[in-house]
């Protein structure tokens, strides 16, 4: 039968490699820094209960997961809007609430940078951001000089 510190390596060296398979931010990679680190402990104090080593584990694993996230960019649901960024409504856009433009040759819902503005079927806007799944709009003649 394995002793523990084996155990502990092994598990280590599979989550380790498993985050070649499966790649998922480095989480299997700090789950089995976790584990290795488990197996130093237990290599120092042989005698330790099993119940403190999947404690250790779970701790050593979440400090390393959540110091790991500080080398990570956070990625942002808001995508970078094309230049040339002209969208044309589906639907009356009234002041304040949402309505539908095509742009991109999809439907999306879009709503008024200007919350006071109404804006006609079937006229041309300017794309200013997207939110989420809305686009922030404003009519292009009130954009143009």
């Amino acid at each position: 039968m394995l002793n523990p510190l084996m155990i502990w390596l092994i598990i280590g060296a599979v989550l380790c490699s498993l985050e070649f398979i499966f790649p998922t931010a480095f989480m299997e990679f700090m789950l089995g820094l976790g584990a290795v680190a488990v197996a130093v402990i237990v290599y120092l104090i042989p005698s330790l209960n099993p119940n403190i080593q999947i404690f250790l584990w779970l701790l050593f694993s979440t400090i390393a997961i959540v110091s790991s996230r500080r080398f990570f960019t956070p990625k942002t649901s808001m995508r970078t809007l094309s230049d040339a960024a002209d969208a044309e409504t589906l639907t009356a856009i009234a002041p304040g609430e949402a309505g539908r433009v095509l742009y991109e040759g999809n439907s999306w819902r879009a709503r008024c940078a200007d919350e006071t503005v109404t804006i006609d079927p079937h006229q041309t806007v300017y794309v200013l951001r997207r939110e989420g799944t809305t686009l922030i709009v404003m009519p292009r003649h009130l954009l143009e000089p």
